[in-house]
């Protein structure tokens, strides 16, 4: 079955595909960058510089997921609100994000000696 698109979705779909796959890219270069360090120390003589790194790397990708994952749900909060036209909302879904933001951060600012040793 071949269904005909209306022209709007003609005109969108192009556009669409773009920013997709500049999604997909952007969402490799992460492990991607975890592969070339493992590759680039796997010829080293020593385990424990290897291990170190894929170690970071796993963390690093763990981190990215959930901010991203945050980010996600911030966007979502955030269209819901100026959708309804809710200038209270917009400014809590912000500052609600933000609160978060500076927790994680200062939860990795206080970790970072505990992970490094």
């Amino acid at each position: 079955m071949n269904f005909p698109l209306p022209v709007e979705y003609r005109r969108f779909l192009p556009r669409f595909y773009r920013l997709a796959s500049v999604s997909v890219l952007s969402n490799l270069m992460v492990p991607l960058a975890g592969l070339c360090d493992t590759a680039f120390l796997g010829h080293l003589e020593d385990i424990r510089y290897l291990a170190g790194v894929i170690l970071g790397s796993i963390l690093f990708d763990y981190l990215y997921r959930v901010l991203k994952f945050i980010r996600s749900g911030t966007n979502t909060i955030t269209a819901e609100a100026v959708g309804r036209e809710d200038e209270e909302g917009i400014l809590l879904a912000i500052l609600r994000s933000g609160l978060i933001a500076l927790i994680i951060a200062f939860t990795i600012l206080i970790l970072q000696y505990p992970i490094e040793k």
